[in-house]
């Protein structure tokens, strides 16, 4: 896990298009912490917790890589 939260860190702060979204991602740095410090460093804006909706956050998922996101 430690190597997967490492790898986040390097690209959102490689790349400012990159941010994380999904089920108790932010607050709580996700299953097993593999996104914890995440939401501390990059900001609400690029850490985004999602309400348990696969198809909504699918949905937004799609539309942010339209706009050039890279989620």
């Amino acid at each position: 896990m430690e190597a997967l939260n490492e790898a986040m860190h390097q690209e959102m702060e490689r790349d400012p298009a990159v941010f994380v979204m999904g089920e108790d991602v932010a607050l709580t740095g996700g299953i097993f912490g593999t996104t914890q410090g995440l939401l501390e460093r990059f900001g609400a804006e690029r850490v985004r917790d999602t309400p348990i909706s696969e198809a909504g956050f699918c949905g937004a998922g799609v539309g942010a890589a339209i706009a050039g996101m890279r989620p």
